[in-house]
């Protein structure tokens, strides 16, 4: 099959594995951003084909994972009304609130409806006048656009029973955090394609240039992460700092312009919270007053609510790439996806779901 038998073939992946090995002096610290690129490392087992020298930790590129305990306690607020009906991605049920999670309050009683696109929660907006349709928009710029899409439609139709709990997140002002941080480890990044697929990568360009850190834009199966690798050793055994794609036939420079002209149109950015990591000044998106009647935040006056992560969870940690799943002492045992004490456990594509269910069920 185009596209894929090609990136998961074992000959190619060994060749670039040796190639990676043979050009590692040192040892160096790499993060890949995106939850899927780490479900693929540890479902393939790359970072069993790298040299001991180069380390592989996990960024905060799972959407789920980093949505605010603050915004799934709204969700289930909201949810638990009798006249609203809330709808959101199947991966946000079980995330755990600070109480609660979405799953438990459907089976209390919430209409709570499971959705593939957010203009589904149009449709049903649309079918259903006498109630109040709220759909849990979230995501990284992977999804906005079509989030921006569904409150575009809902305005131009004049539905007036529709609105969104936004919580997106960007993904350049969480790399610019990391590099900030006096605990930073990095020394290299593979940048998500998909968000670079809608975004471009040029917006990168200014990261590397302010902290003289290569970052290669990377895809998603075995053979893209250890091409992306290979690059990032060759840059840094060389002293070299660029911005280079390897995720060439899905991402441009400039990226999707009509997608990003939807975002511009219905979103603004601003400072957002993320999970267990707390506030990055302008790191997120929120709609822009002209757009004011589709927020929930508004149209429910929900106020504002602040909540602590369990004590004994260290997400925040392997959200930041400091720790491994495997360093937490309740992980598979206390923590399973059955019974998640953190979104990186419950979300499919968070760290720990994928140590747990790739075999990592115990330090190396």
């Amino acid at each position: 099959m185009k596209y894929i038998d090609e990136y998961r073939d074992a000959r190619i992946a060994r060749s670039l594995a040796a190639e990676i090995a043979h050009g590692t002096t040192r040892p160096w610290v790499l993060m890949e951003i995106c939850g899927g690129q780490t479900h693929t490392i540890m479902r393939y087992g790359i970072d069993e084909l790298l040299p001991r020298a180069i380390e592989l930790v996990h960024g905060p590129g799972c959407p789920v994972c980093v949505t605010p305990l603050e915004t799934i306690d709204k969700a289930i607020l909201l949810a638990l009304r009798p006249d609203v009906i809330l709808v959101s991605y199947g991966d946000m049920l079980r995330v755990p609130g600070s109480q609660s999670d979405l799953f438990r309050a459907k089976a209390q009683g919430a209409d709570v409806r499971i959705a593939y696109s957010p203009t589904e929660a149009v449709k049903i907006a649309r079918a259903n006048p006498d109630r109040k349709v709220v759909f849990l928009a979230i995501g990284f710029e992977t999804t906005a656009p079509a989030n921006a899409m569904a409150a575009w439609q809902a305005k131009h139709a004049g539905l007036t029973n529709f609105s969104m709990l936004v919580s997106h997140v960007l993904v350049p002002p969480a790399i610019r955090a990391l590099m900030t941080s006096e605990k930073n480890r990095v020394q290299g990044f593979i940048a998500p394609g998909h968000v670079c697929t809608v975004m471009g990568c040029g917006e990168y360009e200014t990261l590397v240039r302010d902290f003289q850190i290569p970052i290669v834009v990377g895809g998603f199966e075995p053979v893209d992460l250890l091409e992306a690798i290979l690059m990032l050793v060759k840059q840094l055994e060389a002293g070299e700092a660029r911005l280079e794609n390897q995720y060439v036939r899905s991402v441009s420079y400039r990226g999707n312009l009509p997608a990003r002209k939807i975002m511009g149109e219905v979103f603004e950015i601003a400072d957002q919270k993320w999970r267990g990591i707390g506030a990055i000044p302008q790191s997120g998106l929120r709609l822009r007053e002209e757009y004011a009647a589709y927020d929930a935040n508004k149209v429910f006056d929900v106020g504002e609510l602040s909540v602590d992560e369990p004590a004994e969870c260290i997400s925040a940690q392997v959200l930041q790439g400091l720790k491994k799943p495997t360093d937490c002492p309740v992980f598979g045992m206390r923590c399973t996806p059955e019974n998640p004490l953190g979104a990186p456990m419950v979300s499919s594509e968070g760290a720990c779901a994928a140590y747990y269910h790739y075999r990592r069920h115990a330090a190396s």
